[in-house]
């Protein structure tokens, strides 16, 4: 299968151009985009993955990028949407899943008219990322021993392909999920960064973490 690697520019919202159900999508009118939005970052001459630019370098390969996007195995996030909000999230959303399927299942349309093409994407080396401060190391039950306001979550030590629910239990009750990690691949680490920072009280204790795992509480 053809090795994609749709890691993400973190970019904002969607910019995708209406489309109705009785609407053919093509490349050039809404597919391109979210592919230099979503893929361009890795996916180009100079990047660390085959070039997905261009309609003919992508078109070969729609079915196995239809394939991927739907297991969300590429974008390589990891982590399954709803449970945990993360800031950094640069996984396809619904939408742009639901666009690549129609356009392939449709016959992977170039489109007419050249024109409505974006320019490529530019691209500005990101800026070093401030050091994460790891405020503790989980493995296995946790129990904190002082208040806590943690701002993500560092996959450490994950077996390849596991999948396992990390929660806190706050004391009195209240149930706090962290991120559910799904069929996790070692071979794309990266921090997850909470939407917003949680705080913790001493006592809080993190579940769901087997023995065999670490993952780095990142202080906020």
């Amino acid at each position: 299968m053809y090795g994609l690697a749709l890691l993400a520019c973190l970019a904002g919202p969607d910019r995708l151009a209406a489309h109705g159900p009785g609407n053919t999508v093509t490349w050039n009118r809404e597919v391109v985009r979210v592919f230099h939005e979503k893929c361009a970052s890795c996916h180009r001459a100079e990047g660390t993955a085959p070039s997905l630019l261009t309609f003919q370098d992508v078109q070969p390969h729609g079915t196995a990028i239809k394939d991927a996007v739907l297991a969300r195995r590429m974008p390589p996030w990891g982590a399954v949407k709803g449970f945990g909000q993360f800031r950094n999230d640069f996984s396809l959303s619904q939408e742009q899943i639901e666009l690549i399927t129609k356009w392939v299942d449709g016959g992977s349309r170039r489109g007419n008219n050249p024109a409505m093409l974006p320019k490529p994407p530019a691209f500005v080396p990101p800026a070093e990322p401030a050091a994460l401060r790891i405020a503790a190391r989980v493995s296995g039950r946790h129990v904190l021993d002082r208040p806590l306001t943690i701002d993500g979550i560092v996959p450490e030590r994950v077996p390849a392909g596991r999948s396992l629910q990390i929660v806190a239990r706050v004391p009195g009750g209240r149930v706090e999920p962290l991120i559910w990690l799904h069929n996790y691949d070692s071979r794309y680490p990266h921090p997850f960064l909470f939407r917003r920072a949680i705080p913790l009280p001493a006592g809080t204790v993190i579940e769901g973490v087997p023995v065999d795992v670490t993952i780095g509480l990142v202080e906020g």
